[in-house]
């Protein structure tokens, strides 16, 4: 049986978003999940093709000026068109290191996974304010019911 993908492109610019990224991978990658591969690719690296292969996509940003990171917008500026058709209901989730409240940014998302008909498989998650020690054991928990929902076949 081939392994299902599950993507993560998310910006990690600082340490503690590096921390975040690490614990999704680590929650996705729990021994208990064998069905599923799961690898990270910084948004400014991330092709299309890559999306292509991808069963599932955690998408990760830090809130800048209201919005999201230029590096995650620049990742859909190149692979919006070439993934809209071919790509629709892909299972999506989200989460967002904001500083402030993330409400400019979650919505910036929003409405480019409408465009590309992408699924929520759940709310998008965010990490507000100054940073706690409780958001990786959130970012983890994240990892693993995405790659456990997608091994178990509910998405």
């Amino acid at each position: 049986m081939t392994a299902k993908q599950l993507l993560i492109v998310a910006h990690a610019p600082s340490p503690n978003t590096q921390k975040l990224v690490d614990a999704l991978l680590k929650g996705a990658q729990h021994p208990d999940i064998e069905g599923v591969s799961t690898r990270w690719i910084p948004p400014l690296q991330t092709q299309p093709d890559d999306v292509l292969q991808a069963d599932a996509i955690i998408l990760g940003t830090t809130e800048n000026l209201g919005y999201m990171s230029g590096a995650l917008k620049d990742f859909f500026d190149r692979c919006y068109y070439p993934l809209l058709e071919k790509k629709q209901g892909l299972p999506c989730a989200l989460f967002i290191r904001a500083g402030l409240d993330g409400t400019g940014t979650r919505r910036a998302v929003e409405s480019i996974i409408t465009g590309l008909r992408w699924k929520w498989i759940q709310k998008p998650l965010t990490f507000k304010g100054e940073w706690q020690e409780d958001f990786l054991q959130q970012a983890e928990e994240l990892g693993l019911s995405v790659a456990a929902g997608l091994e178990a076949g509910i998405y």
